[in-house]
């Protein structure tokens, strides 16, 4: 993994039970790697400081778990949601013994060469990841499938695969799809350069639902903080968002949760959470929950508290 994505530290409580496992292809053209990782134990990789990766290491487990500890922040990261590990910030990631995941390690200079050229200028500061990437819904979730159809792909034969000329495009578009499908420091510089804006009543919208979130609003609320009437609302937000306005308040607010359940330190239980992110009915919040993560909050905290008990 070192001569993939460069020095880190790797911190195994049972190291007599590591059985590492890689299997993957690097594309010629910018020398991303494209593949599945499986340590067979529970493990921990640290990187910073002076253990500086060379590469922007993306990953999604296929099955298990893993968690990423970054700026005071716990992420969790299961099928449901991915995680980047950057190279130039201290980051510790914890992996599940049964963690099989996959992987694309993007060198730094080609995730740079590719972000200059898509903002048609020179940068000076790294490309910063929000770190947390969804594997469900939006432009993030399109990026994971991209991803594994390309490693299914060059697992599965190297005559079309294997031709520089026909994998340097894609692996162009993979790189670019990265950066515009997933939040960072030069999200609203692209979508400037390149027309991707939302519309003044939606920034307006997303907004007052971010900052009100926890309180109890209605469509009537959102509708008068965007200032257009209620068809051109739902017009907007399922064009930019495939959501509607009451849909994706539903979404934030259970995104939100979940956050809290996996960082709290006081330990409040799950239904004062949920509450103070405004559901009152916590059997149709439990449902919901599990509809969106495809587990329910219980199962959450149960895995969270076995992870403290496995950790280092």
């Amino acid at each position: 993994m070192s001569n993939i994505c460069g020095p880190h530290h790797l911190k195994v409580a049972k190291p007599e039970r590591i059985q590492f496992h890689h299997s993957g292809n690097v594309l010629p053209s910018m020398s991303t790697t494209l593949g599945y990782v499986e340590y067979g134990t529970d493990v921990t990789i640290g990187v910073g400081e002076e253990m500086n990766l060379n590469c922007y290491s993306v990953s999604l487990p296929l099955c298990g778990e893993q968690e990423l500890a970054k700026s005071g922040r716990l992420l969790h990261s299961d099928r449901d949601w991915g995680v980047i590990v950057s190279p130039h910030e201290h980051q510790e990631l914890t992996i599940g013994g049964d963690c099989h995941k996959l992987q694309v390690a993007i060198p730094r200079a080609a995730m740079q060469q590719t972000l200059e050229d898509l903002l048609q200028r020179s940068v000076d500061l790294p490309i910063c990841f929000q770190a947390e990437m969804d594997a469900v819904e939006g432009a993030a979730a399109s990026w994971w499938r991209m991803a594994r159809h390309l490693i299914d792909e060059l697992e599965r034969s190297r005559d079309l695969y294997g031709q520089l000329f026909f994998t340097r495009d894609l692996e162009s578009a993979l790189i670019k799809g990265l950066i515009l499908a997933q939040p960072n420091n030069y999200s609203d510089e692209l979508r400037e350069r390149l027309e991707i804006k939302l519309p003044h009543y939606l920034l307006r919208a997303r907004s007052f639902i971010q900052a009100h979130a926890r309180e109890d609003i209605c469509l009537e609320d959102i509708e008068r903080a965007a200032g257009v009437s209620r068809f051109k609302l739902f017009e907007g937000f399922r064009k930019y968002f495939d959501l509607s306005p009451m849909a994706y308040l539903k979404k934030h607010r259970l995104t939100a949760v979940r956050q809290d359940i996996l960082e709290d330190r006081s330990q409040r239980n799950i239904s004062e959470i949920a509450m103070a992110w405004g559901f009152n009915h916590l059997g149709r919040f439990s449902s919901e929950y599990r509809k969106l993560f495809g587990e329910t909050p219980s199962a959450t905290v149960q895995r969270l508290e076995a992870r403290r008990g496995h950790s280092f």
